[in-house]
């Protein structure tokens, strides 16, 4: 990352390094499409903040799996916005189109499962010290750097994620962690 800082040309082994763990994330969070737009937008902004960026830090991953999660978090607030204004106008009517109701059919299929149940249930805070310990091998301090939190919050929203998640799943840890 330092040598990124005074070669803007240099950025791009940044993204050669990272691009793929942090699509792999995004995808598991908002799938494929929305992937590729949240991380071309998390490099973006990467690129942008490279000043800012600590040279002190040896691993730029953390750095950018903050940005990622921010750019996620600003995903599903507009996401949610848009789902309560639809709810909001639309007719009270069931759904009529082919094409509709096969969505409405897949979502609600998704919506049952436990584990999607379970993480829905966390708060975002939560979910995402879980999500990126459990799905992106993050430490508990690259965590703590991503998320810009201290290392005690971490351990204990990681504790408060998973008592939840164990509980809403008959007591199995999705994380393999006991």
């Amino acid at each position: 990352m330092r040598a990124a800082r005074m070669d803007p040309g240099r950025f791009a082994d940044l993204y050669d390094r990272h691009a793929a763990q942090l699509y792999r994330y995004a995808y598991q969070r908002v799938g494929a499409e929305t992937a590729e737009d949240v991380v071309a937008d998390t490099f973006l902004a990467a690129f942008a903040q490279r000043d800012s960026y600590d040279p002190e830090r040896l691993d730029a991953r953390p750095w950018l799996f903050g940005i990622l999660t921010r750019k996620l978090a600003r995903h599903f607030r507009a996401e949610n916005t848009h789902y309560r204004a639809l709810l909001r106008t639309a007719p009270e009517s069931t759904v009529d189109g082919h094409a509709e109701r096969v969505t409405a059919r897949v979502t609600a299929s998704a919506a049952r499962a436990p584990l999607v149940a379970a993480l829905g249930r966390l708060s975002a805070g939560d979910r995402d010290v879980l999500l990126l310990i459990a799905w992106c091998d993050l430490s508990y301090d690259e965590v703590a750097a991503a998320l810009d939190i201290p290392l005690g919050t971490v351990r204990s929203r990681l504790n408060r994620a998973r008592r939840k998640v164990r509980a809403a799943l008959g007591g199995i840890d999705p994380t393999g962690e006991v």
